[in-house]
């Protein structure tokens, strides 16, 4: 049997390989299905890109044996797996940071995408635009926890994100029960932000008049001034005297025997924000009477007044990130892409040897590998992928800060052994 040389002007296969991409190619926004890294009109343009497509031809010529037997790609098919690799790493990459930072963003300021994913310009984004977050170190804000105890706030009546409104309304005499849900609703200043919605009730209460104080004049008589009085008030011959404790302790005593003995126990029962008085009202009783409430909205309804991160950040999808900037991979992230696109490149090539079983060549013929091309290739991907996200799991904030933890620890249980020295004088 002869012995045949295979060399690519063997083959019969119009399409091979070149060994080099060539710049005007590379160039081209026909060899790229997004542009995004190669359009000179992008946000994300960069020549390296370009330089780094050109290479990834010569490598995937040699890797595939193309000095030996044509490989049947084009160099724009090896720009279009370049292309590919990147935004794949920049999707694993941003997947992971999202994991780390989540907790932060939430309420943050979202973005507007387009189709490449890059962010715009817009109402979501107008204080983001021109900033790559993805890149940024955030700081950390327990938003989620913060959102969490806004809510428990709110139910404690501490504070929250919840408006809380007091209004009045007149007693009348000898009825005990008022509505106060239509008693509020029907005063004009709530009456188009209640609706049907349910108000709750935080407080009931009545005021009394300005309560006075006294002190010890100038010939030690017992006088009353009011409550809201200031020292220029009084007159030249005014004195103060130091009262003995035990003259605190006895008025003290004597104030809470008047509140069990001589206050009026007005009372009240609060059901279905029907309140129920007690006892029923008279001529002398207080005639009005004051609410504290809240008006109950949805929980994805942002406030009118302010903004409380409602239209923010949610979840991974919302986060403001975009594509990662080609410029800022360093050298581990351009050898895992050589590395990806490589694997995708043979199994472009896999599936265009599928379609014939053998190539002609002159008193011979060649078995082509497709299958073998395609399961290396998916085995090869996946790897690749499973050691990017192995690398970036162990390198998320809550990760590091475990490592941290425990290097400190090692150092400390390493430190003990170490002699103190001690100090002869």
């Amino acid at each position: 049997m002869p012995i045949t040389t295979l060399t690519p002007a063997s083959t019969l296969s119009i399409t091979s390989l070149p060994v080099t991409g060539t710049l005007t190619k590379a160039q081209s926004s026909d060899s790229y299905p997004f542009g995004i890294y190669s359009s000179p009109t992008g946000d994300f343009y960069d020549e390296n890109f370009i330089s780094g497509a050109i290479d990834q031809v010569a490598y995937t010529y040699k890797k595939l044996g193309g000095d030996v037997l044509d490989v049947e790609l084009t160099e724009e098919n090896v720009y279009s797996s370049y292309e590919e690799a990147v935004l794949e790493y920049s999707y694993i990459v941003n997947l992971y940071q999202g994991k780390s930072v989540m907790s932060s963003l939430l309420g943050a300021a979202t973005g507007t995408f387009d189709h490449d994913g890059t962010l715009q310009s817009g109402s979501l984004s107008s204080s983001l635009a021109g900033t790559h977050v993805s890149l940024k170190f955030p700081k950390h804000k327990f938003s989620y926890t913060r959102r969490v105890s806004e809510g428990i706030s709110e139910e404690t009546d501490l504070n929250g994100n919840l408006t809380i409104y007091s209004a009045s309304f007149r007693t009348v005499e000898d009825k005990q029960e008022y509505d106060l849900q239509d008693l509020i609703n029907d005063k004009e200043e709530f009456s188009g932000s209640i609706g049907n919605n349910r108000v709750t009730i935080r407080q009931v209460y009545y005021k009394t008049p300005h309560a006075m104080w006294r002190f010890y004049g100038y010939y030690g008589g017992m006088n009353t001034v009011g409550n809201m009085s200031t020292y220029g008030m009084f007159a030249d011959d005014s004195t103060f005297e130091i009262i003995p404790p035990w003259q605190n302790k006895t008025q003290a005593m004597a104030y809470e025997d008047a509140i069990w003995t001589r206050n009026s126990h007005y009372s009240y029962e609060l059901y279905n924000n029907k309140l129920r008085i007690y006892p029923a009202p008279t001529d002398i009783s207080p005639s009005s009477i004051w609410v504290r409430f809240t008006i109950r909205n949805e929980p994805w309804e942002e406030d009118s007044d302010r903004q409380d991160g409602m239209e923010g950040v949610n979840n991974l999808n919302t986060i403001p990130f975009s594509n990662i900037p080609y410029k800022n991979i360093n050298s581990i992230g351009k050898q895992w892409i050589r590395r990806f696109s490589f694997s995708l490149s043979k199994e472009m090539l896999g599936q265009i040897r599928g379609k014939f079983s053998t190539i002609p060549i002159p008193g011979e013929s060649v078995t082509l590998n497709a299958s073998d091309l395609l399961s290396q290739a998916k085995e090869e991907q996946e790897k690749l992928r499973e050691e990017l996200k192995t690398i970036l799991e162990d390198l998320t904030y809550p990760k590091l800060v475990e490592q941290e933890s425990a290097m400190a620890e090692n150092s400390n249980t390493s430190l003990k052994n170490v002699p103190a020295g001690v100090f002869v004088g």
